[in-house]
């Protein structure tokens, strides 16, 4: 920390210097001719006597040859060699360049030539001083062990890791396909409220806020979904929602408090057609995005291939664990054995979705849908025709991770509220969502809804073992001073 002081400290000398010449260390408006990819992308066209540029970026390692050197500048497209000569410089330039380091921002006008080596190269006329850098970039960030400071400071594990530029790159390109496509299957985007009376669509705990001016409490939503299904109700029939949520839970590889998910409804449909949308979707990004459906995952391959599986979740537990819960005198017993906390589970379904966690989920590699849920865990779902302790209901796991969660839409008010005091008293809650039911007496056509993890989705497409890898500011705990 003291040597890291100690060059800081050379570097304000350095900003001084600049301040007594004139010079406006942290600059204003500079207008660049072309970014660094597409002037490496034409260098082809490029003589020996030059094509004169106009390139800004920050400098990323220096290489002095007495009055002479050459610098690494790199924008937000590439990077690029720039040779300057001290004497070439007007006196501001060269004022510039005697107090540069690595990490300052310039602007640089020149030539673009190639070296005998082959290099592309920017001969500089004009150096200017654009932000001056204080604090030195690390030498050896890009191995650095201790993973939570590059997650703190991701400003500097973008400057310095370009891998890590490109999976948010990558994510960035995935919301826009998806866009793209539900545009083009006639769905609109719409925004609803992220501060909520009450907080539902979900189970989970919620953030909790209060408003001054109307005194109320608010909660910070953790799902779209009823919102949304108020829509259908006034007559809008695909809408969308690219939504931030907020649960007041755990933070993990797969969970981060604050996160992204799509979801979409569509008026006059079931859960299967859910099944194609979401499948159709999350391919057609993969094609788009690599051209392929196989995509490189754990050092080995993914196929995401159609048609992907579908098990029931009863079948599915008892294909991997071998237990039918259904069917056991004891299943309590049976979880704590298994080492499951089950303190919070009421209900044997509860139990059950413990266990599938425990011995299901490891095992689903390839995209499977887990169909045919127990009812009491979906209050917003329809029930089966024929089988009313099961829903229409799945989950799509890839990766051994769930990343969709989609129902036929339960219409019927009158179910719905009894659903939903069920819940509240399984859950000890007190709120039911009265304005959401008399929404429904009005009457909401029969729907499908979906909900897609982008944070997981994204970890997926990039290969990424945590969401904190996909979220350029992931929440952590408070930094030790």
């Amino acid at each position: 920390m003291e040597e890291i002081n100690d060059l800081i400290k050379q570097r304000i000398i350095k900003l001084e210097n600049l301040k007594a010449k004139g010079i406006n260390p942290y600059g204003g408006k500079f207008t660049k001719s072309i970014n660094i990819n597409e002037l490496l992308q034409g260098f082809s066209k490029v003589s020996d006597s030059g094509q004169e540029v106009t390139l800004a970026g920050r400098v990323m390692a220096v290489r002095s040859h007495g009055k002479s050197c050459f610098i690494d500048v790199k924008d937000s497209t590439a990077k690029i060699q720039n040779y300057i000569k001290d004497a070439e410089l007007s006196e501001a330039g060269r004022t510039a360049f005697e107090n540069l380091d690595i990490g300052d921002i310039v602007g640089i006008r020149g030539e673009a030539f190639k070296t005998r080596t082959g290099e592309p190269t920017v001969h500089v006329k004009e150096f200017t001083m654009l932000s001056k850098s204080i604090r030195p970039l690390p030498e050896k960030w890009h191995g650095l062990k201790d993973i939570e400071t590059r997650y703190r400071q991701r400003y500097v594990d973008l400057i310095v890791n370009d891998d890590v530029k490109k999976v948010f790159e990558l994510r960035i390109r995935m919301i826009a396909r998806i866009r793209a496509f539900l545009d083009g299957r006639g769905f609109l985007e719409v925004e609803t409220p992220m501060m909520q009376p009450m907080p539902g669509g979900a189970m989970a705990k919620p953030f909790k806020t209060h408003h001054e001016a109307l005194g109320i409490d608010l909660y910070m939503r953790i799902a779209p979904e009823l919102y949304l299904k108020r829509l259908l109700v006034g007559g809008f029939e695909k809408v969308y929602e690219i939504n931030r949520n907020f649960r007041n839970e755990g933070i993990s590889p797969r969970h981060n408090p604050e996160f992204t998910m799509i979801e979409a409804y569509q008026a006059y449909a079931d859960c299967g057609d859910m099944i194609d949308l979401t499948e159709e979707l999350i391919l057609d990004a993969a094609q788009h995005l690599f051209g392929r459906y196989k995509l490189p995952h754990g050092g080995g391959e993914l196929d995401l291939s159609p048609p992907w599986e579908r098990i029931p979740f009863r079948e599915a537990i008892l294909k991997y664990s071998g237990i039918d819960y259904k069917k056991e005198k004891d299943l309590k017993k049976v979880a704590k054995d298994m080492g499951l906390d089950i303190r919070d589970a009421k209900l044997d379904e509860d139990i059950a979705n413990k266990i599938f966690e425990k011995t299901v989920e490891p095992k689903l590699a390839k995209p499977t849908f887990i169909i045919d849920y127990p009812a009491i865990l979906c209050p917003l779902s329809k029930k089966k025709p024929g089988e009313p302790d099961l829903t229409e209901r799945f989950e799509l796991f890839i990766a051994t991770q769930e990343l969709a969660n989609a129902y036929s839409e339960l219409n019927d008010p009158i179910e719905q509220k009894s659903r939903f005091k069920e819940q509240a008293e399984g859950t000890g809650s007190k709120m039911i969502d009265e304005d959401f039911v008399r929404a429904l007496e009005y009457g909401m056509p029969p729907a499908g809804g979906l909900g897609i993890g982008i944070d997981r989705l994204a970890m997926l497409f990039a290969d990424c073992d945590s969401i904190k890898d996909v979220i350029l500011f992931p929440q952590l705990k408070p930094e030790q001073k």
